[in-house]
């Protein structure tokens, strides 16, 4: 009996079967038939426990929304505390909590930044993003990146690959132009009529598997943004709040765009947040009508608590050296198990803790994710390129835990190329 108090099951196989019938069939089939039957119950620091008791080291992070850990006690702490006074609060009024996280994101973000507009998660914040850029500019047209990933909602999924647009109708080739990831002349051509608002794009694409971008070509796709009247957006959400090893994963490029995105792991895992930190040269409309954007639990005043203590963890030069640190060694240990496994594990891509880890086989993240999980960790491929795993290790990650993932990496990459090697 799996008896949690305001609800029961009676076992893991009642969970899988209701959450077929009454949430999302096609997911959870997925997972069951990837043989990664995952019903999570208890979570502590980066490890997952399934119902089942199985323990799992997180490098998923929920596309690092558990940055700080799963919990973090300091999280939790801060959150309880101001529990006794706030709760959602009031999105109309000026607001304690809100106020004083714009102020710590605008002095902390990167330079230009004057004001922050919130959303309770990631693809609202893009979708706000987009309208800020639109009104600014008085330009419709969004330029982004083929296979890029900006969320599900009612702008930002046109903005992402076609697999989720087309299902829901929301591919507009007049409002949305794609170009390849790294490809100047494809941007250049379609900044070209001046008609564009914005290029968002993720410092490193995520769901495609974390391409790096080449050397200069973001810093180049700014000057073109600025050639042609343009905003520039960048995309944290997955590489900001240190993932880098820098709080904002385009400050390493010398980049202060327009505007900026950030969500996930703001919320210390604990309380759903996100937020747009918008220069001031495109922050009309919020004097022109501050109404003209409205979310109930935008800036939930509890979020906004869990993401000041988040930021200020984040912040800590502490923190910055561990990330460094782990960042060495589990680079380091990749290597090694890669030059074990030439023809099976073929590339790294790596920038601070963001890793993306390339097979030789056109799925072949797929196969490895299923060992991973087998051996007791937890990575998930590219939606857009299942031949990369998204492998993200936490930023707080002890020595001795990085040591224990790194053995049983070696030990689920070396089973699962052994598997491949007697199928060939």
């Amino acid at each position: 009996m799996l008896d949690y108090g305001i609800f029961t099951f009676a076992s893991k196989d009642e969970v899988l079967a209701k959450s077929k019938e009454f949430w999302n069939p096609d997911k959870t089939t997925f997972w069951e038939e990837s043989g990664v039957p995952l019903v999570i119950d208890r979570r502590e620091e980066y490890f997952l426990y399934d119902v089942s008791g199985k323990r799992l080291i997180d490098v998923h992070l929920n596309g690092g929304t558990y940055n700080v850990g799963h919990r973090n006690p300091e999280v939790v702490e801060a959150v309880t505390t101001a529990m006794q006074r706030f709760d959602i609060g009031n999105h109309h009024f000026p607001s304690l909590a809100r106020t004083a996280l714009a102020e710590a994101l605008v002095t902390t973000g990167p330079p230009g930044m004057s004001k922050v507009v919130y959303a309770s998660g990631g693809g609202e914040a893009i979708d706000i993003a987009l309208k800020t850029a639109r009104h600014a500019t008085g330009r419709r047209r969004i330029v982004s990146i083929v296979k890029a990933y900006h969320g599900h909602t009612g702008l930002a999924v046109g903005t992402g690959d076609d697999r989720f647009s087309r299902l829901f109708l929301a591919d507009r080739p007049d409002e949305f132009t794609h170009v390849p990831f790294n490809d100047l002349d494809a941007m250049r051509a379609a900044l070209a009529p001046g008609d564009a608002a914005a290029v968002i794009m993720e410092t490193i694409p995520a769901t495609y598997g974390f391409p790096l971008p080449a050397p200069g070509y973001l810093e180049a796709v700014k000057r073109m943004c600025e050639e042609h009247g343009t905003l520039y957006i960048a995309d944290e959400v997955q590489t900001g709040l240190m993932r880098t090893g820098e709080l904002w994963g385009i400050t390493k490029h010398g980049i202060a765009p327009d505007i900026m995105v950030t969500g996930k792991g703001l919320s210390g895992g604990v309380y759903p947040i996100a937020a747009v930190l918008v220069a001031e040269h495109a922050a009309g409309w919020l004097r022109e009508d501050g109404f003209a954007h409205m979310a109930s639990f935008g800036g939930a005043e509890l979020g906004c608590v869990a993401a000041l203590k988040t930021l200020e963890i984040c912040t800590r030069p502490e923190t910055r050296s561990i990330v460094h640190h782990a960042a060495a060694v589990i680079g380091a240990g990749l290597r090694e198990i890669r030059a074990a496994h030439p023809g099976y594990f073929t590339g790294i891509r790596q920038n601070g803790l963001v890793f993306g880890l390339e097979f030789g086989h056109p799925e072949g993240a797929k196969h490895v994710m299923r060992h991973l999980y087998q051996h007791g960790v937890w990575a998930i491929f590219s939606t857009l390129d299942p031949a990369v795993l998204q492998y993200k290790p936490g930023i707080l990650l002890r020595p001795e835990l990085a040591e224990e993932l790194l053995d049983r990496t070696a030990a689920a990459i070396a089973k699962a190329a052994a598997g491949a090697k007697a199928a060939a």
